[in-house]
Order: structure tokens, then C-alpha cells, then sequence
């Protein structure tokens, strides 16, 4: 019996990305031909008019049945091309899903810049968001709540129940490509429109029109709206000489429009601000709601045997009109709020008031379901995030789910690689830490591997800790929380040098040891900006209250008198290294790392290797 085969990511990807843009050239040849036939019928009811004025024999009538098949062709032609954007938007996502794993990513998708915050104590030194970034990388989400809930895993590590619940439902949905792909052609960019919680507050804020009341006023006032126009169209007739009016009816439809454009006038001027404030705020929140609308709709079809992908789903349902339905409900008032601004509309207002009964629908709209709005984005945010996990976990089937322990604190990971670095370039390396052993003091030359090993921990703990698979053979782990001095900047404007930003954060992950789960400490290069007589008795006093205080963790050093800390420290603490090796005048690194201290430096012959004079 030959063994099942088993289809590569690329293979897949490749294979249907062939036939959206087989797909596509069909469409636009079709889209073509029905613009030729557009043209045949425009110069059919030509020929026929032409016909129809030349003699008796054709009359004008037969022009209708060109028009009605240019209509026709137009619908058609309508649908075609929705047909043909939803086509290309599929190529995009198969594009972009080969360019992950080509390595040629960056600056491809959404960045998430705007979830980066300086004071988090490991986003920025871990490359969470940004071009090139972490959220790059893994974000597929489509809609506002789908991207913050993604960055909100990233940033906040979960509990074990909640990790292990994820990793289920990531398990379910890997293989499901083709609701990935739906989820992605449903629009091309969610990087318009207001943001979740923006969202949810509007749909949670007290109404700002009247119930009942000023329905039935609206009402009234439209009645009578209704009867001063034709007043005053008879008015006109009667000026014009088309009708003729008796003097007393001519007085009374005269006093019947002027009391109509003043009542009228005087209430629309009321509620005029009101239903203006609710219109803008609507029109702010249609486009996400229009979006969420959509992927609702995809969602309420679909069944699911994860727990969590259960419960979610669950949560959409709600007594009378699914949510899909209530959103297109809401969609269809934007879209008569639209025609407001057409010039017959306005000029008829203050007769039919238009928006202020347009505005009050939406306001009942909100008064019903607005409050289920927060529930509904929290659970489209959170599918479309572990979506976003699960095209990360199809994309590297190699990649396992971490294993969670009791024993804590404890990092053991076996052939670790940072997951934005491309297979091809990739080389690993195992690390543990846990029990006795809480340091380990990395030494190494310049571009010598020690930054990438401290990023490479500290990433896949946050993907561990997210719910998705890691970049490694194995990782076993218990719950941490991470705390990073890698990426540490001077501020000109805040007056801070790099020495004292360097000490802030480090006082930022001195904290960090008070709360409930043990620290995981990741620091480059250890009080680089004092001299080494400060260094050397700051760092190890600071490592040893980290440690004591149930911390574990990396720091990189380039000054070997750091080195003596593991010394002191005995079985506590170890010594790991990375080499590089000169040859025919370069120097190359096999970012390996290697038991005991580094005892060579490359600072002379990297100058050197600039040009510089040494």
C-alpha cells in the first residue's frame, strides 16, 4: 500500500492561486463581451430611432426593447464584476500566504503600529508590530476587533485553560482554507473605519431621540407636510392657469401651505441638530458594521466542534432576527440616509422629513441591538484571530504547540528558531532553563547571534502564551511573563539618555516579579552605557534580586568581567557563548551556541573590514 501523500503549504497555495487567476481571465473575457453587446444595443436603439423618424413603418416603441436588453447587460455586467473583485481579492490572499513563506512579506500587510505602546515591557523589543513585525506576520483578520484581538493575545499571555482551548480550535481550523478564504475576499483592507471600541460604545450610548412620542409627531407632521405640498402644487397650477380655484378654496390652500411650512418648519428646526448628531454617528460606524455584517453572515453557516469555536458561535445567537440580519437591517438605513443629499430630496424635507424619520429608525435600531454590538465584534475578533493563527500553523505544519507544566518556572526548548527569520537562513538552538538553574550570561562577539537567541526565546514564549504553534521541535514551559531590555532608546525630547531608559525598564521588570506568574528576563547587553567597575557589581546585584525573587531569564554581555557572575553564582547560573571564525578576510558565524565564555572578540577586524584603519 503507497503512502498517503501529503500536499506542501506551497503546493496548495500554488495550485489555487493558478485557478483564481485562471478564474479572472475568464471573467474579463466575459466582461469584455458583454461590454461589446452593451455597445451592439446602444447602436441597435440608435439604428431604430434613426428608423422610427425616417418613416412610418418603425415606431418608437421598438427602441424599448434594446433599452430593456442594455439594462439587462448592465445588471449582468454589475454582477460580473463583483464576481471578478471577489476572484482577484482570492489571488491577493494566495499571494500573500506564498510571499510568507518566500520570506518576501514584509510591508505586505497590516503592520499594527497603532497597538505599539513604549512602556509595554516587551512589544517593541520582541518586533511585535511594525514592518516586518510578529502581527505582520500572523494577521490575516479583516476587520478592526479581528486585528485587536490578535494584538491583545500578543500582548497579554493567557491563562493554561485558555491556551490549551485556543490550540484546539487553531487545531480545527488549520485545515479549513476555504473559510479562511471566504473570511479574506470579504473586503480587501480593514485598516478603514472606526476601531472596536468606538464601535461598541456607540452602539451601547443612550439614544438621542424620543421613543414613541416623537415617532408619532414625525409621523403627524409628515400627514400634514403631505397636504401643504399638494396645496401648494394646486397653488402653482392655479398661478400657471392650469386649474382653476374659487377664491374661498384658493385662500384656504394658501393658509394651509403657510401653516404647514411654519409648523413644519419650526419642529424640523428642533430636531434638526439632533438627527444630524445621529446621522454622523452612524455613518462613522457603517463601514465596520457593513463589514461585520458580512462576516457574520459567513459565520452563523458554519459548524464547528472545538469548545471554544462552539462557544464563540453561541454567542452570535440572540432572541429574534440573527445578528447578520440585524446589521443588514441597520445597512439598508445607512443606505437611505445616503439618498439625503440628492437636491429633490432636500427640497422636499421639510414636507416628508426625510432624515428625522430615518434618524429615529436607526435610533430604535440601536435602542434594541445596539447593546449586543460589544458581543458581537468580541466574537468576530476573536475567530478572525485564530484564523489568523490557524494560516500561520497550516503555512508551517512542522511547528508544534507547546506543552504546559506545573513545574515553575521552567523554559525548555529544543531546536528554538525565531519564526520571522526565513527556514532557509534559519539555525536553532536549544535552550533550558528552570530548577537550580535560573541564568545564563551569553557572551559573544558583534553580530555574533546573541540579540536573535534573546528575541527567539522571548517570541515564542509570546506565541506559546497566544495559543500558537512555536518555532521549535519542542518547547515545554511554564506560564511567564516576559520582560525584555533589548530594543532601549535615549529620548532628546524627554531628556532621557540610554542609560537611564536602560535602568527604567530594568525597574520595569524588577516589578514585574510582584505579580502572579514568574518573570522570564531577556536583557542585552547588561548597563552597556556605565563604565565596567559599575557594571560588573550593578549587574550581579540586580541579577541576583531578579533571581531571588523567582525570575529567571538571559543577559548578553560583550564585557567578559559579566562573565564572573555565573561564577558566583554557582549552580544558579552558567556560562554560553557564540564564536565566529576568520578566514580569507571575512568573518564568518555559525550563530551556535556553546558552552562556557567567549575568549576572542571581532571588533578590530570588523573595522577593519569597513575600511577602517586599525
Amino acid at each position: 500500500m503507497q503512502p498517503a501523500v501529503i500536499e506542501e503549504p506551497r503546493d496548495i497555495y500554488t495550485a489555487l492561486h493558478k485557478e483564481r487567476r485562471a478564474s479572472i481571465l475568464l471573467g474579463e473575457r466575459r466582461q469584455r463581451r458583454f461590454g461589446y453587446w452593451r455597445l451592439a444595443a446602444v447602436a441597435a436603439a440608435a439604428a431604430l430611432v434613426w428608423l422610427a423618424l425616417s418613416g412610418p413603418r418603425i415606431t418608437i416603441l421598438w427602441t424599448l426593447i434594446p433599452a430593456a436588453a442594455f439594462v439587462a447587460l448592465m445588471a449582468f455586467h454589475a454582477r460580473l464584476a463583483r464576481q471578478l473583485e471577489t476572484q482577484r481579492r482570492a489571488a491577493r490572499f494566495f499571494e500573500r500566504g506564498l510571499a510568507r513563506l518566500d520570506g518576501t512579506w514584509p510591508g505586505t500587510g497590516s503592520s499594527g503600529d497603532n497597538f505599539l505602546d513604549l512602556a509595554h515591557p516587551y512589544a517593541q523589543d520582541l518586533d511585535l508590530f511594525g514592518i516586518g513585525s510578529l502581527f505582520e506576520l500572523l494577521s490575516t483578520a479583516r476587520t478592526h476587533a479581528g486585528e485587536r484581538t490578535l494584538a491583545s493575545w500578543l500582548l497579554e499571555p493567557a491563562d493554561r485553560q485558555v491556551v490549551r482551548a485556543r490550540q484546539e480550535a487553531v487545531t480545527e481550523l488549520r485545515p479549513r482554507l476555504d473559510l479562511r478564504e471566504r473570511l479574506a475576499v470579504l473586503t480587501e483592507d480593514a485598516r478603514t473605519g472606526v476601531d472596536a471600541d468606538s464601535l461598541a460604545a456607540w452602539g451601547e450610548a443612550p439614544p438621542r431621540l424620543g421613543g414613541r412620542g416623537l415617532r408619532l409627531a414625525l409621523w403627524a407632521c409628515t400627514l400634514l407636510g403631505i397636504g401643504g405640498a399638494a396645496a401648494g402644487v394646486a397653488l402653482l397650477l392655479h398661478l400657471t392657469g392650469t386649474v382653476v380655484l374659487a377664491g374661498g378654496m384658493r385662500l384656504l390652500l394658501r393658509d394651509l401651505f403657510l401653516a404647514t411650512l411654519a409648523i413644519n418648519g419650526w419642529f424640523y428646526y428642533r430636531q434638526h441638530q439632533s438627527a444630524a448628531e445621529v446621522v454622523a454617528a452612524v455613518d462613522r460606524a457603517g463601514h465596520e458594521l457593513g463589514l461585520i455584517s458580512e462576516v457574520l453572515v459567513l459565520l452563523e453557516r458554519e459548524q464547528f466542534q472545538a469548545p471554544l469555536l462552539i462557544s464563540l458561535r453561541g454567542s452570535l445567537a440572540a432572541e429574534g432576527a440573527p445578528p447578520s440580519r440585524r446589521l443588514a437591517q441597520l445597512k439598508r438605513l445607512i443606505e437611505y440616509l445616503d439618498s439625503r443629499d440628492n437636491v429633490f430630496v432636500r427640497m422636499a424635507e421639510i414636507f416628508i422629513f426625510w432624515t428625522p424619520h430615518l434618524a429615529a429608525r436607526v435610533e430604535e435600531w440601536r435602542r434594541r441591538s445596539g447593546p449586543a454590538v460589544r458581543r458581537w465584534l468580541a466574537a468576530v475578533g476573536e475567530i478572525e484571530a485564530l484564523a489568523s493563527l490557524a494560516s500561520h500553523a497550516f503555512e508551517h505544519p512542522q511547528d508544534p504547540f507547546p506543552e504546559f507544566t506545573e513545574e515553575s518556572p521552567l523554559l525548555e526548548a529544543v531546536e528554538i528558531g525565531h519564526p520571522l527569520i526565513p527556514e532557509s537562513k534559519l539555525v536553532r538552538n536549544s535552550v533550558s532553563l528552570g530548577g537550580d538553574l535560573r541564568l545564563l550570561v551569553v557572551s559573544g562577539s558583534n553580530m555574533s547571534g546573541k540579540s536573535t537567541l534573546l528575541r527567539t526565546l522571548g517570541v515564542n514564549v509570546v506565541l506559546a502564551q497566544a495559543g500558537a504553534p512555536v518555532r521549535a521541535e519542542r518547547l515545554r514551559l511554564s506560564p511567564l511573563a516576559v520582560g525584555a531590555s533589548i530594543r532601549v532608546n535615549d529620548s532628546l525630547q524627554g531628556g532621557i539618555s540610554r542609560f537611564y531608559a536602560e535602568i527604567l525598564r530594568l525597574r520595569q521588570i524588577l516589578d514585574q516579579t510582584a505579580g502572579t506568574r514568574p518573570v522570564l528576563f531577556l536583557i542585552d547587553e547588561f548597563l552597556h552605557g556605565t563604565n565596567s567597575h559599575d557594571r560588573r557589581i550593578g549587574a550581579e546585584a540586580l541579577v541576583r534580586g531578579l533571581v531571588e525573587r523567582g525570575a529567571m531569564g538571559l543577559i548578553t554581555t560583550h564585557d567578559l568581567a559579566l562573565a564572573g557572575i555565573a561564577d558566583a553564582m554557582a549552580e544558579r547560573a552558567r556560562n554560553v557563548h557564540f564564536e565566529d571564525e576568520i578566514g580569507d578576510g571575512k568573518i564568518h558565524f555559525d550563530y551556535r551556541m556553546q558552552p562556557g565564555v567567549v575568549r576572542k572578540s571581532n571588533a578590530i577586524e570588523l573595522m577593519r573590514s569597513v575600511g577602517l584603519e586599525i
